[in-house]
């Protein structure tokens, strides 16, 4: 052992330093400070007087006895007078002797009754009655220990309470005679009890039936499950008593029962209904809970949770896994991201020498594309993502499935917050980020100072010393885009990205939407094996052949290899971006697996909605809050997750935005009938309604908003939330006046003469009655006089004649504060 510090041992063995000193003096190690270090020799000499002095070695203690001393006070009702407080002292002492110590004593114990029964057979003479009694004492020891040599008089076993004890008086032995076990009782002679024979060195005490009554169902009272109590001379018994608590390691499915879970962990279904009321679930035995929340009720009862191995058809698709060959080069996938108008769609056509930007509306790109280029130096796949702040969730699946990055930077512009959000999920997938520092040939442009600013952010230039490749370029003028794809080569060649380009083909939906001509469309990306037209897919939860596959320039393809993008044909309808492709061995094979994960994700969805249903209910009517019901129907699944996103965000604490439908397609009835029901409005985007649905909307009168641009949606949706917040109102002072004099008229009441101080005082305006700067009386104006006529309104600088309604102890010092509420408009 490596020689340590005083202060590192005692905490390595947990105790405090302190006492480690002393232990060490005591051991005659002395002279040492906390910090100082401590050899191996006195470890041996503290471990040798520790086992000295605490019964681990010769003549060391073989009994330990603790004190325990508790103090608590009751009080004592009595007939007359208070109650009194009695003050209750509990003390317990408990003794703990050394196995070793018993069973010596034990022994002797035995050998003391051997020569007792050896002397009552020597004196034949002695009477039976005068049979001497053996005691055998086995304090704070379960064990009940039985000595072969048995006496001739009743054996008495003393046990603590609690012990399992047996009792059986056997008769006494006559002089001269020996009973041997295993010899059955005389005719006639009452049986309590018998000695079964020997199994090897053991021998066993029972009970006879006649002792267990009628039917062998009463019981001996101390006996905790049978009337069979087994004994031996290594002192076990046939049972033991748990000590610790069981923690269970409980697989988890994704959906079960309340009853089921409670059944994994051993317990009783109360047990599980009572903590999931606590995490504020109000659920039934039988209701159906999903994994994430059986894993927090596990975690939650101390065991611990783990999901369960998939049985279903799902199980099988590693079987599908066919012959790959060697693993080749593969093109990388770049993903282009930044922020809003920064130039990468324009980035992108240039390379590709095709015009995107033209025809998406407002000049964004609304959602993500895939594209295959080859360039003079190898083949670049390109992911288009979107560079508004509503499509975080599409850039970061782009990310998930890309191997470099391109961050578009403007010159003119520099880091913005959608530039920011692009490095952190670079950063969180490990992607390597190679900036494209764009606009270069405008006149404001500053690329050092983009530099600079991306630094801040831990993006520093390889000529910094950092590891980021940076790039100018001009994506108007082409100027550095030779430059830029050298750089995304020349880092694909340093990573190495290999693929095997035979075998079954495995890839990633990028994109779904339903074609009016084609049915379900997705783009797909190959990761690694070979995608042949007439393959059977399973993607996510969706089956099919694929009938026809295209490029991205809409060229019909027969097969495609890694890295490579299609738009692929003849699924059984759209799946979701993001969802793994397989190609299985047989369409009867991909439809079962289909339609197992269509019917696992309606109860993962089921036992969620199910949930959160009852706590909705009792939130609203707690908290009263306006709910805006939404059903968003799109043409593509990416600006579904978009939208989604971008609207529940605007949720409050007094306004919330909930998504109750979202689907690709256009409106048809049914999405109709749910909005008129659930009293929802129907967000379109680039998709139109059916003839059937316009004739219903225009019956119905259902609230249906087209948009084609992502953030025009957004707005139009906070200004209706706006219009949801409960009005304000802020109080203006408008006049006031000082009360100099008071008049009291029979017929009018009590008239206050004032002089107005600062504004207009108004007739019917709310007012104050201020006293020493404190308001005494909150009413309204009920007339208003200038001298004896009526005023409407009496400025500044005037004296004037002021009735309050309801209120008559004014008096003259008063300040009379007019004012006016006036609504404030609200926002988010």
């Amino acid at each position: 052992m490596a020689e340590t510090t005083i202060k590192a041992f005692a905490q390595q063995i947990g105790v405090q330093p302190e006492r480690l000193l002393t232990q060490l003096v005591a051991a005659g190690v002395s002279g040492k400070g906390v910090d100082d270090s401590l050899t191996d020799e006195e470890k041996m000499n503290l471990l040798g007087y520790l086992r000295t002095h605490h019964g681990g070695g010769e003549g060391g203690t073989t009994k330990i006895t603790l004190k325990q001393k508790s103090v608590s006070q009751i009080k004592q009702a009595t007939r007359t007078g208070p109650a009194r407080t009695v003050q209750v002292e509990v003390r317990k002492k408990r003794t703990f002797v050394k196995r070793s110590t018993i069973e010596e004593e034990v022994a002797a114990a035995a050998e003391v009754e051997a020569q007792a029964q050896i002397q009552t057979q020597a004196q034949p003479e002695v009477s039976e009655t005068m049979a001497e009694t053996a005691v055998v004492e086995a304090p704070h020891v379960p064990e009940i220990v039985i000595p072969e040599a048995r006496p001739s008089g009743p054996v008495i076993v003393q046990a603590p309470i609690g012990a399992s004890v047996a009792e059986e008086r056997a008769p006494a032995v006559k002089p001269g005679e020996a009973k041997r076990p295993g010899v059955p009782p005389k005719p006639g002679e009452k049986k309590k009890g018998d000695w079964k024979g020997k199994r090897g060195d053991r021998q066993e005490l029972r009970l006879s039936d006649a002792r267990k009554g009628s039917g062998g169902k009463r019981r001996d009272r101390f006996a905790p499950s049978s009337a069979t109590v087994q004994t031996s001379m290594s002192g076990q018994h046939g049972f033991a008593m748990p000590v610790e608590r069981v923690v269970r390691e409980v697989a988890l499915p994704e959906t079960l029962t309340v009853a089921d879970l409670a059944q994994k962990m051993s317990v009783k279904s109360v047990e599980v209904i009572k903590v999931l009321m606590k995490l504020g679930m109000m659920v039934t035995i039988n209701q159906v809970v999903d994994r994430d929340t059986a894993t927090i009720v596990v975690e939650e009862m101390g065991h611990i949770a783990k999901a369960a191995k998939d049985s279903g058809p799902e199980a099988l698709l590693g079987s599908d896994a066919g012959v790959y060959g060697e693993p080749e080069p593969r093109p990388p996938v770049v993903t282009v991201m930044g922020h809003v108008d920064h130039g990468k769609t324009s980035l992108l056509d240039y390379i590709r020498k095709a015009k995107v930007a033209s025809g998406e509306a407002g000049g964004i790109t609304q959602h993500i594309g895939a594209y295959h280029v080859e360039t003079p130096r190898g083949v670049v796949t390109f992911l288009d993502t979107p560079g508004h702040q509503a499509f975080t969730a599409m850039r970061a699946r782009g990310a998930k499935a890309t191997d470099i990055v391109i961050l578009v930077v403007a010159a003119d512009d520099g880091v913005m917050p959608q530039t920011i959000e692009a490095i952190h999920h670079a950063r969180t997938a490990g992607v390597p980020i190679i900036v494209a520092v764009n606009k270069i040939d405008k006149p404001g442009a500053e690329p050092e100072r983009v530099r600079q600013e991306l630094t801040k952010h831990e993006v520093v230039p390889e000529e910094w010393g950092g590891h980021d490749i940076f790039v100018n370029v001009s994506a108007k003028a082409g100027t550095g885009i030779d430059q830029l794809l050298e750089a995304v080569l020349l880092q694909a060649e340093v990573l190495e990205f290999k693929a095997p380009k035979s075998g079954p083909a495995t890839g990633l939906v990028i994109e779904a939407r339903i074609d009016k001509g084609r049915g379900p469309v997705a783009s797909v990306l190959v990761q690694r094996g070979m995608l042949k037209k007439g393959d059977v897919v399973l993607a996510g939860r969706e089956f099919g052949r694929v009938r026809a596959m295209f490029d991205e320039k809409g060229k019909a393809i027969t097969e495609a290899g890694p890295s490579i993008p299609v738009e692929v044909q003849g699924l059984s309808g759209v799946p979701s971006a993001g969802d793994e492709v397989i190609v299985v061995e047989s369409e009867r094979k991909a439809r079962e697996i289909a339609l197992y994960r269509q019917g696992k994700f309606k109860d993962t969805q089921f036992a969620a909605r199910a949930a959160a249903k009852l706590s909705n209910v009792f939130e609203q009517l707690q908290e009263g809050e306006n709910t805006l019901n939404l059903i968003i129907k799109a043409d593509v699944q990416g600006s579904i997750e978009a939208l989604t996103k971008a609207l529940e965000e605007l949720s409050t604490d007094e306004v919330k935005v909930r998504v109750i439908h979202a689907m690709v397609g256009p409106i048809n009835e049914s999405d109709v009938n749910l909005a008129r029901a659930s009293s929802a409005v129907v967000i379109a985007f680039n998709v139109r309604a059916d003839s059937g649905a316009r004739r219903l909307i225009e019956s119905e009168g259902v609230d249906v908003h087209y948009y084609n641009i992502i953030y025009e949606a957004v707005e139009e949706v906070k200004a209706a939330l706006v219009g949801m917040l409960k009005p304000q109102f802020r109080e203006d002072v408008i006049a006031q006046a000082e009360v100099r004099e008071v008049f009291r008229a029979p017929k009018i009441g009590v008239i206050a003469g004032c002089y107005v101080n600062e504004g207009t005082v108004k007739r019917n305006r709310p007012i104050r009655v201020l006293r020493d700067n404190v308001v005494v009386f909150e009413g309204e104006i009920e007339s208003l006089k200038r001298f004896k006529d009526d005023a409407s309104e009496v400025k500044s600088g005037l004296e004037c004649g002021i009735g309050i309604k309801n209120y008559s102890d004014i008096q003259a010092g008063d300040q009379i504060e007019v004012f006016e509420k006036v609504q404030v408009q609200r926002t988010l």
